[in-house]
């Protein structure tokens, strides 16, 4: 299983970028894909996820109304629309797939996903 993700770099506070998450081999292997962020000093943080099954999707709090993420099923491709970006927003964006995880609005858990992207920096500027 791999995932790739591409589209971070340095913005200013307010811009937009769209990051995209490209994965390889089997759909069954990627029915949930997640995106989940870790600054420097800080633990690893859920930010989105998406179904393939239904599309459905959950937010964290901290991004729910600025980021919007949505799937390609053909392309193999999930995206994360980043709009409004803050400072805090800065850290590396990793994305992360699962055959057998549903996204739901209880949230998501970095540790429950099988495969991992190298990941991706998003930096905000003040």
């Amino acid at each position: 299983a791999q995932l790739v993700e591409s589209g971070g770099g340095l913005v200013q506070s307010g811009d937009s970028l769209r990051l995209a998450c490209v994965y390889s081999g089997s759909d069954l292997n990627y029915h949930a894909i997640g995106w989940f962020r870790q600054a420097p000093g800080k633990e690893r943080e859920e930010v989105s996820c998406i179904n393939r099954s239904d599309l459905s999707t959950y937010y964290s709090e901290s991004v729910k109304g600025r980021f919007t993420i949505s799937r390609d099923n053909a392309k193999k491709t999930v995206y994360l629309q980043m709009d409004s970006l803050k400072p805090e927003d800065t850290a590396v964006y990793y994305c992360a797939g699962d055959p057998d995880l549903y996204c739901a609005d209880s949230g998501i858990s970095a540790r429950d996903f099988r495969s991992w992207g190298q990941g991706t920096q998003v930096t905000v500027a003040s």
